[in-house]
């Protein structure tokens, strides 16, 4: 099994940063791409930003020029880090890791994921 957990939300004012973490553990044999996506109320999950395991990254239009995405292979982490923070957007922020597991089955998984509020 893998477990995919997310830290680092809370509430910030607007202008604030915050740094999301996502650690992926378990029965792993490689992750793949990794990724941040945000859900808030009434809308759906959308993607925020991703990470291939060689680093190439891409972005909402949203977040271009404000979040920052990495990773540490060595630690199976990834990073968002969210600068000059919106009231739009506040959402429940999701990690996704795209893990081949030691018995050869390729899945996503998702973390339970971490609010993140911005307030005006």
């Amino acid at each position: 099994q893998v477990q995919v957990v997310e830290s680092g939300g809370g509430l910030v004012q607007a202008g604030g940063s915050l740094r999301l973490s996502c650690a992926a553990s378990g029965s792993i044999w490689a992750i793949h791409a990794m990724g941040w996506y945000r859900q808030a109320p009434g809308e759906q999950r959308a993607l925020v930003a991703g990470i291939s395991s060689r680093g190439s990254t891409n972005y909402a239009d949203s977040v271009k020029g404000r979040f920052t995405i990495s990773r540490d292979n060595t630690k199976n982490t990834v990073y968002l880090q969210m600068n000059s923070l919106k009231p739009e957007d506040t959402a429940v922020y999701y990690c996704n890791a795209d893990v081949t597991t030691r018995n050869w089955r390729r899945t996503n998984y998702w973390g339970q994921g971490t609010q993140v509020t911005v307030s005006s």
